[in-house]
């Protein structure tokens, strides 16, 4: 066979498979705005029916009146109490100097070892002896047992 009628027949073959294939079929149809509208209001009436029902919405909004609304309102907004950062007066009232002598700079904090960790450390050196104390009676009893077992 040669070249010219290998594509031929390729041709012929390619012809038979298009007329084969049917075409997808839409599936769209056209409808009138009247049923449009009918679809869209179905889908509001499914949404709203998830919804609260008007009744519940009536039941929580009659118990606030319009002073019980400025009532709150005012109570969110007062000040709760007198801030830290305004003084009572112009001058301490403690004998005691504050934390920088009025200079706005605190006392300086030597660094050091937090309280409590000599307590803490000779604790841990005497558990620290305690075990090793064990550790070399217990290795004093394994050696003694090893030199029994070889004397038998």
């Amino acid at each position: 066979m040669t070249a010219k009628e290998e594509l031929e027949e390729l041709k012929r073959q390619v012809a038979e498979l298009k007329a084969k294939l049917d075409p997808p079929k839409p599936t769209f149809t056209p409808i009138s705005d009247a049923e449009w509208r009918d679809q869209m209001h179905q889908m509001r009436e499914r949404r709203m029916s998830m919804a609260m029902p008007p009744s519940a919405v009536r039941y929580f909004a009659d118990g606030v009146t319009a002073a019980d609304c400025a009532d709150l309102r005012q109570q969110a907004h007062r000040p709760t109490g007198r801030s830290g950062m305004i003084p009572d007066s112009q001058q301490p009232t403690s004998s005691r100097p504050s934390a920088g002598d009025g200079t706005g700079w605190g006392h300086a904090t030597p660094l050091g070892p937090p309280p409590g960790v000599t307590q803490v450390d000779r604790l841990m050196d005497a558990q620290d002896a305690k075990d090793r104390a064990e550790l070399i009676e217990r290795e004093a009893k394994l050696r003694a047992l090893q030199k029994l077992a070889e004397g038998k």
